[in-house]
């Protein structure tokens, strides 16, 4: 992940690293100096380098001189909690100074390297691309359109409609998220039979992006729920409460420990995002006590989920330092368990107070979690 952007005689320096220890420092988008990944992963690094710069003067023949420049750049980083300060020197004289947190590291903008070149052997294949950018729009009223039939046939009209919406409301928390942190967003795009897909043209930086990205899906998912239980309230209509709980189920469907479901990349954000071996131990304690309520509750489809997700997360232990992407802090790492575990507790007592109605169909969902 780029951790530091800052200007060094007219041109960027860029620092890039990972918690596994190792660093990059880019001049002019030029390698000019790497640590490699080690045991100690933090602490105080210093890269050196050396550059000729040209200078402003003139000699006898009025030409422009050159000078040897000794850069040195000092860097105190720590990843749990994050902090990072760092001297730029230059010819043994100190010229800047600072810190960078992770709310700066969140609302960066991604640095663009290199230019792009024309290849007039590729015009027609760039004009093909762009017409189909400038067609996204078409592409998602066809798709919509595919998603709306599809449901239309499975269950009615009005069911599809409804659907649909529960859909866009998932995917736009999704959106907000996104734009919460800054980044471009694509827009959403509806797929028949899998659901909704909200794309970004930015990556992102952090773990607590990554939570906060995919659990806003499933929390606004949670509130058209008890919007929808509310009406139920009102009117009476088990349809409301038919909407509350399909769209409860495909939200909580979501939110399973398994990659590329929001509920994986939460669980990861939070697993990976220390390195001791008391974490690893309390993660295998949380998995152990969330396999065991669910059967205790008989949610036999959460117990089967839950355990898969849990061996993936526990494989893919080992290779958590190779991440680009800046940890929780232990706040961080609290806030998004509760986060997470209170929307699953919601969704599931939606589903619960649904069933209990005594409606055949609206007591599917539960008896999918029990069988």
């Amino acid at each position: 992940m780029e951790l530091l952007r800052i200007d060094c005689l007219g041109k960027p320096l860029r620092l890039v690293g990972a918690l596994a220890g190792w660093q990059q420092l880019f001049w002019d988008e030029q390698l000019v100096s790497q640590k490699n990944a080690s045991a100690e992963n933090e602490g105080v690094f210093t890269h050196r380098f050396s550059m000729l710069a040209k200078a402003d003067g003139a000699n006898e023949n009025k030409t422009e001189l050159e000078q040897a420049i000794t850069v040195e750049f000092e860097v105190d980083v720590h990843w749990e909690p994050f902090s990072l300060a760092y001297r730029l020197i230059l010819n043994q004289e100190v010229v800047d100074a600072g810190t960078r947190t992770t709310q700066e590291i969140s609302r960066q903008v991604p640095s663009v390297t290199g230019e792009f070149k024309q290849n007039t052997s590729k015009i027609g294949l760039m004009s093909l691309a762009f017409k189909l950018l400038k067609s996204a729009k078409v592409i998602k009223v066809i798709l919509a359109g595919a998603t709306l039939a599809a449901y239309s046939y499975l269950f009615s009209f009005q069911f599809a409609i409804a659907l649909i919406a529960c859909l866009v409301i998932h995917e736009w928390g999704h959106i907000r998220a996104m734009k919460y942190f800054g980044m471009k967003t694509k827009g959403i795009y509806l797929i028949p039979f899998f659901g909704g897909l909200a794309l970004s043209e930015d990556k992102i930086n952090t773990r607590w992006q990554d939570v906060v990205i995919s659990i806003m899906g499933p929390s606004f998912g949670l509130l058209l729920c008890l919007g929808f239980i509310g009406a139920f309230w009102l009117t009476g209509n088990p349809f409301f409460a038919g909407l509350a709980t399909f769209n409860a189920f495909i939200n909580l469907f979501n939110l399973l420990p398994i990659v590329p479901l929001d509920g994986g990349h939460i669980v990861k954000s939070i697993c990976f995002s220390s390195s001791t071996r008391f974490s690893f131990a309390l993660m295998i304690a949380a998995s152990a006590l969330g396999i065991y309520a669910c059967y205790r509750l008989q949610l036999y489809f959460m117990v089967f989920f839950l355990s898969v997700g849990s061996v993936e997360i526990l494989m893919e232990w080992r290779y958590r330092k190779l991440s680009l992407l800046l940890p929780l802090d232990r706040y961080g790492q609290i806030f998004s368990a509760l986060w997470y575990v209170a929307t699953i507790a919601a969704l599931i007592l939606v589903i619960w107070y649904c069933a209990a109605t005594g409606d055949t169909v609206l007591g599917m969902p539960l008896r999918i979690l029990q069988n």
